[in-house]
């Protein structure tokens, strides 16, 4: 299989995962606190929806913060578990898993730092009610240059080894 077919599969891999861990996060949430309304389909993307007005700002919160939690742990079990990963005899999981890594480490953080201004609030418009926004978007920034060191550092040269 071609570099690029590789390429492909392991971002649409990396978006389908991306989607199951941090719209599941909110679901599982939806669910524990008894606030789940349904699932919307939105375009390309899924939103789960609640019924905000049994929730408390705490809990709203925390319904808006579990996704991106989720996604940034899975992002560090990732790089956790990336000597297991790399020694995969198959060069199509070993790019799944290096572009899942990719989009867990920094699509939230990239989001909830810059682009949630410019594409609209959708999770930090809950986090703002415990945390400011300010606060939010500044930890969320540190995160996203943390992640980048681990990724130059850790991540990448062990995957350009694997891929060899």
């Amino acid at each position: 299989m071609s570099k690029r077919a590789r390429q492909y599969i392991g971002l649409f891999v990396a978006i389908i995962s991306y989607y199951i861990i941090h719209e599941g996060a909110h679901l599982a949430y939806a669910l524990i606190t008894g606030v789940y309304k349904q699932v919307n389909i939105i375009g390309l993307g899924v939103q789960i929806d609640v019924f905000a007005e049994k929730m408390t700002d705490n809990q709203m919160g925390m319904f808006c913060l579990v996704g991106s939690l989720a996604t940034i742990i899975t992002g560090y079990i990732l790089v956790g578990v990336i000597n297991i990963l790399i020694k995969s005899p198959s060069d199509i999981f070993k790019a799944c898993m290096y572009y899942v890594t990719i989009i867990m480490m920094f699509m939230d953080p990239l989001y909830l730092c810059v682009l949630c201004s410019i594409f609209g609030g959708g999770d930090m418009n809950g986090i703002s009610l415990i945390i400011s926004e300010i606060a939010a978007r500044v930890i969320y920034g540190i995160l996203f240059i943390v992640n980048a060191v681990i990724f130059i550092k850790v991540v990448l040269p062990k995957y350009k080894m694997a891929f060899q």
